[in-house]
């Protein structure tokens, strides 16, 4: 066993202080409330070193790869914990890192949270209108996971040729937000930015962008994997226990085949989302870790609204109500599956990416 397989083990063993999915009470309970998580929670996962686990350790973080990221990702997707691991760990933390701003944020005492989007089903970051005039930003971000919670923003801004990155507080004069419900619960923030300003973190941040933004899209179908697994789990004893005409639903030869195909989406999925970690743990760059990210984020979003409106049709009409567990999952893939992209814009970018001979 490597050095890796132990981390990955010990990040799942400690997911389970948060991650219950026997108990979606807690997450229940914050539905439509604001900001739609729990910012002690945060504190736990700061704590724990998660927030920081993509930060290199020169730069006072765990330095570990994306197979812990992913690992944990899949378990937290598992208990729909609502507490936007993902956008921090994954963009807002190596971004602050490289501008060394990373330490006031690894406790998660205070939360920055990236607003890198400023149209609907968009994942280029240098694809923005946001400017930045001396060190005053003026534009608008949409989308931003968790942004209503949120005590500064990560915010990338054209600067001459450049794509810079700058770290903006919440309470910055000029700086207006609003939420933007989703349907699982919780909600985007919008901001507009009126001469904001801000400290600059990047001055020429493409790479590091890119990078990041790969590494979330890959990090979210981990989560979304986590999702459609638990929902599958969860149908399947449905089935087991579930009687119709004096016998066990699962017994029925259709719904069998039905779950038999789930299953498989859910193999290839998960195939997907390793062969991306693997990728990116191995170095990948360039127009590879962006084949393998959007390869993966396809998958796993295809797969995962598939499982879970099926899940729902396996359970019948009380999959349908608002007292039945397995609608939330769904409610959760629809958010996360149009997070960082669409399937369809991540396959036409994997068309765009890959090497002629992946395509053949």
């Amino acid at each position: 066993m490597t050095d890796t397989d132990d981390q990955v083990r010990l990040i799942r063993d400690s997911a389970a202080a948060i991650a219950t999915p026997g108990d979606l009470s807690r997450v229940r309970g914050l539905r439509f409330t604001a900001p739609g998580y729990d910012p002690a929670v945060v504190a736990r996962m700061g704590a724990m070193g998660w927030l920081s686990m993509r930060v290199p350790e020169a730069a006072g973080g765990a330095g570990m790869g994306m197979a812990e990221l992913a690992a944990l990702a899949e378990a937290l997707g598992r208990g729909l914990v609502p507490e936007p691991l993902v956008p921090i760990a994954a963009i807002a933390m190596p971004l602050l890192a490289e501008g060394g701003r990373a330490a006031e944020f690894a406790a998660g005492n205070r939360i920055a949270l990236p607003a890198l989007v400023e149209r609907a089903n968009r994942f280029d970051p240098s694809d923005i209108a946001t400017v930045a005039e001396g060190n005053r930003l003026t534009g608008h971000k949409r989308f931003v996971v968790g942004g209503m919670g949120a005590d500064a923003f990560v915010v990338n801004a054209r600067s001459a040729e450049k794509i810079s990155v700058w770290l903006v507080e919440a309470g910055a004069a000029g700086l207006t937000r609003r939420a933007d419900e989703t349907v699982d619960g919780g909600a985007f923030a919008s901001l507009d930015l009126d001469k904001v300003e801000a400290t600059p973190l990047i001055e020429d941040a493409r790479i590091p962008l890119a990078r990041a933004m790969d590494e979330a899209a890959i990090a979210t179908s981990a989560e979304l994997l986590g999702v459609a697994d638990r929902a599958m789990a969860v149908t399947l004893d449905y089935l087991r226990t579930r009687e119709q005409f004096g016998r066990k639903i699962g017994s029925f030869q259709a719904l069998q085949h039905r779950a038999a195909d789930l299953a498989i989406q859910l193999a290839l999925a998960r195939a997907s989302i390793g062969a991306a970690v693997a990728a990116l743990d191995g170095g990948a760059q360039g127009s590879r870790r962006a084949a393998a990210a959007s390869q993966a984020n396809a998958r796993a979003s295809h797969a995962a609204l598939l499982v879970t409106r099926t899940a729902i049709q396996l359970h019948g009409g009380i999959g349908y109500t608002e007292e039945a567990d397995i609608g939330l999952y769904l409610k959760r893939a629809m958010v996360l599956a149009a997070s960082f992209g669409s399937a369809q814009l991540h396959r036409r970018r994997y068309a765009s990416s890959a090497p002629a001979e992946d395509l053949s």
